[in-house]
């Protein structure tokens, strides 16, 4: 028996009768050949970790915009939380691990530069709009391997698209990631805030600290072990409505006091600014964009403006500075 074999029976036997088994997926567009090692869902997460677009994540911000400090959460050390916090949970309900931490790997890979300052400026200039799951799934359907995509699962694939809090992804793992990722964000963002001065532990409300927790870990703590015993035997994914008002309302608070604070935002109308006029000289000088993109304009159909709005959207922050330097900044010169 294969090595991949011996670990689907594994599933078979060990997991939730509500888990995702590797065997019953609803497959792969493009029909490949089974590894002998690894089931479906372990290869796609494997995918995941060597594609361009996840390494780009390490440059990309979360929150806090061009920090001084090297303990500021990115893009990518969001993504690991996301996926440690899944993982502990998925482990604890006997899901399908694999199934959930590709999931939770993939979920902002169609993150732009400057966090959601990146992605409002391009939903407000691109005439197709934006939205950063929707470009995620676009990312592992066409544009990694040079227009290729990663061929992914489709339980992956759906658990990207639909990690938000307005959808619900159709598998169990990708409600764990759904959550999970609304639990890391307020449980790093917390901590970040409080590592910049931007809030105290004091400033918390009294009521959610005494819910939820006195420190930033006892809160993770909560929300976690809040997650794994109503989710427990259960056909869905939830928290009890004491800890996920609580959650919730602790959410509105960074709202009010981190999110829209004037301390941490006073570089985002620049960030702004700077990623409107890259698609806006994208736009125009199209050509100019590397070949891969062009390609996708060439040989597959797409439009000039979906084509910038995938251009824009992977740089890093560090990438888009350099490229709007060279683009608009004066150079020195000599005769």
């Amino acid at each position: 028996m294969l090595i991949r074999e011996m670990v689907e029976q594994h599933e078979r036997e060990y997991l939730s009768p509500y888990a995702s088994l590797s065997v019953e997926s609803r497959g792969r567009d493009v029909e490949e050949e089974e590894c002998d090692i690894r089931p479906v869902f372990q290869r796609d997460r494997d995918r995941i970790l060597h594609s361009k677009s996840f390494r780009r994540l390490k440059d990309k911000t979360q929150v806090f915009l061009t920090p001084e400090g090297d303990h500021y959460r990115t893009r990518l050390t969001h993504t690991l939380e996301v996926s440690q916090n899944a993982r502990t949970i998925a482990k604890a309900l006997k899901m399908n691990e694999d199934l959930t931490e590709a999931i939770a790997m993939g979920h902002d890979l169609g993150h732009t530069p400057f966090g959601h300052a990146g992605e409002r400026a391009l939903n407000k200039c691109c005439m197709l709009g934006f939205k950063h799951n929707e470009q995620s799934k676009r990312v592992v359907e066409v544009l990694e391997k040079d227009g290729k995509g990663l061929n992914l699962t489709w339980e992956v694939r759906d658990g990207i698209l639909n990690h938000q809090t307005h959808s619900m992804p159709s598998t169990l793992e990708g409600q764990i990631v759904r959550l999970s990722d609304k639990i890391a964000y307020i449980h790093h963002d917390m901590d970040d805030a409080l590592r910049a001065n931007i809030l105290k532990e004091e400033d918390i409300p009294k009521e959610l600290r005494s819910t939820l927790g006195n420190t930033t870990n006892k809160r993770l703590d909560t929300m976690i072990h809040d997650v794994i015993t109503n989710s427990r035997d259960n056909p869905e994914i939830k928290m009890s409505d004491e800890i996920l008002g609580a959650m919730m309302d602790l959410r509105r608070f960074m709202f009010e006091n981190v999110y829209t604070n004037k301390i941490v935002k006073k570089e985002e109308a620049k960030a702004e600014n700077l990623v409107e006029n890259l698609y806006e000289y994208f736009l125009r000088e199209y050509r100019k964009m590397p070949k891969e993109y062009l390609w996708l304009m060439t040989e597959r159909g797409e439009s000039k403006d979906r084509v910038v709005c995938d251009y824009v959207s992977s740089m890093s922050d560090r990438y888009a500075v350099a490229v709007f330097d060279d683009i608009y900044m004066p150079k020195s010169w000599n005769l």
